[in-house]
């Protein structure tokens, strides 16, 4: 008897998504609150907190979440996934299909891997200054205390980069709870605000914002510098879309987090009116004295979430770099059986924990770090715009008359933004700019380097159409079984085939030349997985197409290809060749010699191919080689 699945499963799996969303997705965003009100109004803005000013602060924030992240991410770019895979490579990748020319590809490509560098970035600013400025509530509970800000910070980064390993789907469902807790309490104290003041719902009137930039006149488009605040984690919405979908994000958004931060910045912004020295903390200071430790406490738990969810971002940034050749290969493990998207890579890991730690100690207030963050935020939120307009400008969902003054509004509102927190460069905007660059040199570091090393393997290669048929009129030795052969130069022989010929004296009865392709689409589907063609009696050259969100399993694609003629790939007769080339830098090749050392180094350390290709370690022949480039 087949029993038929319950209606409510659906929903109850919908239901999870949300919760895991909320626990993963909108911490960055949801912390904003802790700091975005207090950065505007610090001496360097030179706001004075009367009503019209407050009033048109708050006015900005709540049309920057309106426009930024409810029209922008939520509304356009998260339906402008890349086979439901979100992330500024993925964007990237999906405008580079839109593209004929060589020259615009390669612009774009240049754009979304400044755009992922920055990206990077943030995952180091966004822990430390969330973390930092939850910690800091000691200060307000009891000064004495102010000591144990550094060291209590340190530990709580530790512990959240400790538990990465355990993988996204735990982490999620232990801090979802913990999120609809903390936006409970935000519409809770904002509420009371209100209460106390009504009047601050005027703030709601965008006419509000309008007045404010007459009234400061040039001066006041610097406090964009402080509004953006309220708006960093918008780019993981779209970065974590591969790991809980579209909807659900979109859902907690419009029904959970925005209202819950609408409530907190209008009760901030209430008690400013009734107090004008709040500004020294509007967060904490409305927060009852009997629930300041226990906010402190849960605002400490919101902040190593919202930390949650760039690091979240970073691992899928970082597994689209490597699978489209920015990165070496790293190990990546898959943290979940259910959502696929759900990995952690150790190395990212602990590299920004190192950057983050490192941080904290240097600027050593979120204050300090305030004026540095942002510049990272909104140079990706930029360059997502712009590859946007390249990827749907000739959507049919996106009639000409909606499309470009949408793509107006949000280039103009970026610009606006990027603008502000450039002004702010030599009073700490230099060092996540800096952060981006060292990122982005070595991205691109690493793709001219493979293209260096493929050229010079390819110049010193022997061809297979001139290899092959010398090779036939004296055959070797033939050995039962198949030798796969891994080449990224399918015209080229091998060196692992020509040493093994070399110093084996044989060859095996069926041989396959094998290149490993990575698409520009997510997932590559089954029927065009692999293409084989034959090149004479014995050899074959074959192609395993991933795509850039996969991890390669080699074996089993090609087990799974059992039945392509004459070619077996039995596992316990296949052994895999593939050859480890020993790079030699040189002043007189395609690169500065400080970058063919960089490249040298990130080669040497790449993850090895058994463990990334899942090629078992005792099926696998590894042959050494110098390359110089």
């Amino acid at each position: 008897m087949q029993i038929a699945s319950s209606p409510s499963a659906p929903q109850h799996r919908f239901g999870r998504l949300m919760l895991g969303a909320l626990g993963v997705v909108f911490g960055d965003i949801g912390t904003s609150p802790l700091y975005t009100v207090k950065e505007a109004f610090l001496p360097h803005y030179g706001l004075t907190p009367d009503a019209p000013t407050v009033l048109g602060v708050l006015s900005l924030v709540f049309w920057a979440l309106m426009v930024v992240i409810t029209a922008k991410y939520v509304g356009v770019i998260m339906r402008t996934d890349n086979q439901g895979e979100g992330g500024i490579m993925a964007l990237a990748a999906l405008a580079e299909r839109t593209l004929k020319r060589t020259r615009g590809i390669f612009v774009v490509g240049v754009l979304g891997v400044f755009g992922a560098a920055l990206f990077f970035g943030d995952g180091v600013l966004t822990p430390a200054i969330s973390v930092l400025s939850a910690v800091e509530g000691l200060e307000v509970a009891a000064p004495a205390l102010q000591p144990w800000v550094l060291p209590v910070t340190l530990g709580v980064l530790l512990v959240l980069f400790a538990s990465q390993r355990f993988g996204t789907d735990a982490v999620g469902k232990a801090f979802g709870p913990v999120l609809i807790l903390w936006f409970a309490a935000l519409a809770a104290i904002g509420v009371h605000g209100i209460a106390m003041t009504p009047r601050v719902l005027a703030a709601l009137n965008p006419l509000w914002a309008a007045r404010f930039f007459m009234t400061h006149g040039p001066h006041g488009f610097f406090i964009l510098g402080a509004v953006v605040l309220a708006v960093t984690g918008g780019e993981a919405l779209y970065a974590d879309m591969g790991h809980f979908g579209r909807r659900p994000i979109q859902w907690a958004w419009n029904l959970v987090v925005l209202p819950a931060l609408t409530l907190n910045y209008l009760g901030q912004g209430a008690l400013i009116l009734a107090n004008p020295r709040a500004i020294d903390n509007p967060f904490y200071l409305g927060v009852p004295a009997w629930g300041l430790f226990p906010m402190i406490a849960l605002a400490t738990v919101a902040t190593v979430i919202a930390s949650q969810a760039v690091i979240s971002g970073a691992y899928s940034a970082t597994r689209q770099a490597v699978q489209l050749g920015y990165l070496p290969r790293m190990t990546i493990r898959q943290t979940s059986s259910a959502a696929y998207g759900q990995i952690y890579v150790p190395t990212i890991n602990w590299i920004l924990m190192a950057g983050t730690m490192a941080t904290v100690i240097g600027f050593g207030s979120s204050t300090a770090l305030a004026t540095a963050y942002g510049v990272s935020v909104t140079g990706t939120m930029l360059i997502t715009s712009v590859l946007l307009i390249v990827a749907t400008r000739h959507k049919p969902a996106f009639p000409a008359l909606v499309f470009w003054p949408l793509a107006a509004v949000f280039v103009l509102v970026d610009i606006a933004f990027l603008g502000a927190n450039l002004a702010k460069f030599f009073d700490g905007a230099w060092f996540p700019l800096l952060l981006g660059m060292i990122v982005f040199v070595v991205l691109r570091t690493w793709r001219r380097g493979r293209e260096l090393l493929q050229a010079a393997v390819r110049e010193d290669g022997v061809r297979v159409d001139e290899f092959l048929p010398a090779l036939m009129l004296s055959p070797p030795t033939r050995v039962e079984g198949t030798a796969v052969f891994l080449t990224s130069q399918p015209d080229v022989v091998p060196k692992a085939l020509l040493h093994n010929l070399k110093h084996n004296k044989v060859l095996h009865q069926r041989n396959v030349l094998l290149t490993v392709q990575t698409c520009p689409v997510p997932f590559v589907a089954p029927a065009q997985r692999l293409s084989l063609q034959r090149i004479c009696d014995g050899f074959h050259r074959a192609t395993l197409r991933f795509g850039f969100v996969e991890m390669p399993d080699v074996p089993l694609a090609l087990m799974r290809a059992a039945d392509h003629g004459d070619v077996s790939f039995d596992p316990m007769e296949t052994t895999y060749f593939a050859s480890r080339e020993t790079v030699v830098a040189s002043p007189r090749r395609g690169m500065p010699i400080w970058r063919d050392h960089v490249f040298a180094f990130m080669h040497r350390n790449a993850a090895a191919a058994s463990n990334f290709f899942r090629i078992p370690g005792n099926r696998l022949v590894e042959v050494g080689s110098p390359v110089e480039i």
